[in-house]
């Protein structure tokens, strides 16, 4: 069983819920008291929406990578970035990483193709829909990606930013974003909701459509386990 590392903080909701999610997954698998050893390092979500607000991706690197080295000297042998948009930059700091990471697009995406989806709407912060990162990764696997429209983005930022990364859960809200979801699948003709936002399965925890709703924390967290207990499985 492999020492996991895990940047957080980015929002601290999520990252309660990456603990609880590994901690569950574990309980499950193994049925006893054998949970694996975290090294949890629990960043200023400040000094990052900083860095991301000013699209200084150099420094975004270099902050992330201070933050592994510490996860690394503290004990992890391998780490994930508890949040979809910092990896923006993650093949930079991959590269450059001295343990391995694991990438929560990329665990999304296996888990897209394995339940056979061919276009799924991309739900995150205004950054992550704004980006190509995540279709850099889904486009060669056959999958397209769907944003909501301008106007839709920057509803779901303020909401991310003003209430929900605060642990302010709306029922407007909720409904409102169910509403873009709904839109989607009418217009986009989506056939699967990615949460690429990892506070957004906290508002949004059940699926009303006939369509999955893929949540990345649990994806990431389902990737995290099993490369703990079997890196080569994994």
């Amino acid at each position: 069983m492999k020492t996991i590392g895990i940047i957080g903080g980015l929002g601290p909701e999520s990252t309660l819920d990456y603990y609880r999610e590994i901690i569950s997954a574990f309980k499950s698998k193994q049925g006893n008291l054998a949970y694996p050893q975290i090294v949890l390092f629990s960043v200023n979500l400040d000094e990052f929406m900083t860095l991301i607000d000013e699209k200084n991706w150099i420094g975004l690197s270099r902050v992330l990578l201070e933050k592994i080295d510490a996860l690394h000297r503290a004990g992890a042998e391998f780490a994930a970035i508890a949040s979809n948009t910092p990896h923006i930059v993650f093949h930079e700091v991959q590269s450059s990483s001295p343990i391995p990471l694991l990438s929560i697009v990329e665990a999304t995406c296996d888990k897209a193709r394995q339940m056979g989806v061919k276009r799924a709407g991309l739900m995150g912060t205004r950054l992550t829909m704004a980006s190509d990162f995540y279709q850099e990764v889904f486009q060669p696997q056959g999958i397209s990606i769907a944003v909501p429209s301008e106007q839709e983005q920057q509803f779901i930022n303020r909401k991310l930013f003003t209430e929900i990364e605060l642990g302010i859960f709306k029922d407007a809200t909720r409904k409102a974003l169910f509403e873009i979801a709904e839109r989607m699948m009418a217009a986009e003709s989506i056939d699967a909701l990615i949460m690429g936002c990892t506070e957004l399965p906290l508002i949004m925890p059940e699926n009303r459509y006939d369509i999955p709703f893929l949540n990345t924390t649990a994806i990431h967290c389902e990737r995290i386990v099993a490369y703990c207990l079997d890196p080569i499985a994994a």
